[in-house]
């Protein structure tokens, strides 16, 4: 399990430089005055995220420059993540103050202590559960993704029927073979005996390559080691086609989502630097940032990338996917099952 902490960076200059009394006086909209003074009696906040240290530091180096604390992130998967913070939660030794995942639904209730955000106005609907025990930060919507030049963009399937009878496309496709929420959202949308039936065939049809990794399965079509997968996360598409690489995404109906969410422990070392860590992330200057690497965020006043992303969906619908403990163990079950391991 492979866990960094930006401590480790310091040196390097990654986090350097506290936030200036210059800065602090300019504070932005999610700062609270009277919780930024106890936030900073705290000194510091420990963050477990999945995200990539190089969007990671830079994200939580806004927060150390606008409020002078020290942020230690630690990041591993959300399976390594959920399997420590049960392992400390057995032993009552928590490590963390907030949690950043797609998996924070996942968690105990017992772990995660209600909160509420300073504004929630801008967010969407559905990033704003009514458990109050997680917010969503970013949004995952679930497409289709192409190499732009092994296929031609005027002539991709619109139903996944038609995708199913493309056997010229047989070995050149790819998937994430633990695509659940992508699983759990052609069961809502087809009902379960028509989405069993789509998915196998499409597995058949297609002799569909299984890769492990969405960003693994992002690279690879945008390599053009394979042509097409039958779904993607659409940030991540972005994010390849953003470094130059010749991918793109479309749609076919349905379109899942779920989000990267901020949880807060409930025996937080710091609680009140937790709590302005939430409203952080759902800041527009953290919004802002997220979008520079593809990430969707979940405030509608920021634009995301590309521009017309919203647009794009169309009329499809938008199914929203947050498992609890018990969906997880579910999805995963019938997931194995449809697309295998």
């Amino acid at each position: 399990m492979a866990f960094l902490s930006v401590r480790a960076f310091a040196g390097a200059g990654i986090l350097a430089g506290l936030a200036t009394g210059a800065a602090l006086a300019q504070a932005p909209a999610w700062i609270d005055p009277d919780l930024l003074t106890k936030a900073r009696a705290e000194g510091t906040l420990t963050v477990y995220g999945s995200m990539n240290e190089q969007e990671a530091l830079p994200f939580w180096k806004l927060y150390t420059e606008a409020t002078g604390i020290k942020v230690d992130y630690i990041r591993s998967s959300d399976t390594g993540i959920l399997s420590r913070i049960a392992v400390e939660s057995r032993a009552g030794q928590p490590g963390f103050d907030v949690v950043v995942t797609t998996a924070v639904s996942k968690l105990p209730d017992r772990v995660l202590k209600q909160f509420d955000l300073k504004d929630t106005k801008h967010l969407m609907p559905q990033a704003i559960p009514a458990n109050r025990r997680w917010y969503g930060v970013y949004a995952n919507y679930n497409t289709p993704q192409f190499n732009t030049k092994l296929m031609d963009g005027s002539k991709l399937p619109r139903t996944f029927e038609e995708l199913a009878a493309r056997t010229d496309l047989a070995g050149k496709t790819a998937i994430d073979p633990n695509d659940s929420q992508w699983v759990f959202a052609m069961f809502e949308h087809y009902g379960e005996a028509k989405a069993r039936k789509l998915i196998g065939d499409l597995m058949t049809n297609l002799k569909i390559i299984k890769l492990d990794g969405h960003l693994a399965l992002a690279r690879a079509i945008g390599l053009g080691e394979y042509a097409i997968t039958p779904n993607n996360y659409t940030n991540l598409v972005t994010n390849v086609s953003m470094a130059g690489n010749p991918t793109d995404w479309w749609v076919i109906e349905p379109v899942a989502v779920f989000f990267g969410q901020i949880g807060i422990s409930a025996q937080a070392a710091h609680p009140n630097a937790a709590l302005l860590a939430a409203d952080f992330t759902v800041g527009i200057e953290a919004q802002e940032q997220l979008t520079k690497a593809g990430r969707i965020p979940v405030r509608r006043d920021v634009k995301p990338v590309p521009a017309d992303l919203y647009e794009r969906f169309g009329k499809a619908p938008i199914i929203t996917v947050t498992f609890s403990p018990e969906d997880e163990k579910k999805w995963k079950a019938v997931t194995q099952q449809l697309l295998g391991r």
